[in-house]
């Protein structure tokens, strides 16, 4: 099946540059529509995303190494570094986040799921995610996912001026693909799934 296809083709990319063909515009256009699309529990639309290009992008990585500097061991920062750079040399990073505000109106209008509107609204997020992931994946656009936070969500809500009700989930780095991904291994289908019928 072709959605199967492009599922495969959603891959962690780590080797990204800024040489992305599609312009802006479209990437802002699409990265909405593939949000909007995404579901959600009681068709809540907790989702948010803060799209950084460029300058902006680079920004947020200058934030994160600044940030995991004091937190890293002397001799592993080079690598950490490193690791970062390779983020800011991409095009661009999606911030995801969801609405707070609206997770907790909805524990008080339905009580009886209170404790599951936490957990719905990540399962949200990482459909939102992988969706946008695998929606860049077919226009050739590499992307790897990220959690920094909560180390930068301060810094992030400072920056960009984010609502305080907007909880920081997940960094989704994209850009050119310079290199491919590495080779994926998969588990055995016997230790994973179990079928049932008649």
């Amino acid at each position: 099946m072709q959605f199967v296809d492009e599922l495969k083709k959603r891959r962690s990319i780590y080797s990204l540059g800024s040489n992305v063909e599609v312009s802006e515009e479209e990437l802002v256009s699409l990265i909405k529509d593939v949000v909007k699309e995404s579901p959600t529990s009681f068709n809540s639309q907790t989702s948010r995303a803060v799209i950084l290009f460029d300058d902006a992008h680079k920004k947020l990585w200058d934030i994160t190494e600044e940030l995991l500097k004091p937190l890293t061991p002397e001799d592993a920062f080079p690598n950490t570094q490193a690791k970062l750079q390779g983020f800011a040399n991409g095009k661009g990073t999606v911030l995801f986040f969801e609405d707070q505000d609206t997770v907790k109106q909805l524990q008080e209008q339905f009580a009886l799921y209170a404790d599951n509107f936490p957990i719905w609204s990540d399962q949200a997020s990482g459909i939102a995610q992988v969706n946008v992931w695998t929606a860049l994946a077919q226009l050739n656009i590499g992307a790897n996912l990220q959690h920094y936070n909560p180390v930068i969500d301060e810094r992030v809500a400072q920056e960009w001026n984010i609502p305080s009700n907007w909880k920081l989930r997940a960094q989704l780095v994209f850009g050119s693909p310079e290199a491919p991904a590495g080779d994926k291994d998969y588990m055995n289908d016997e230790d994973r799934f179990k079928v049932f019928g008649k």
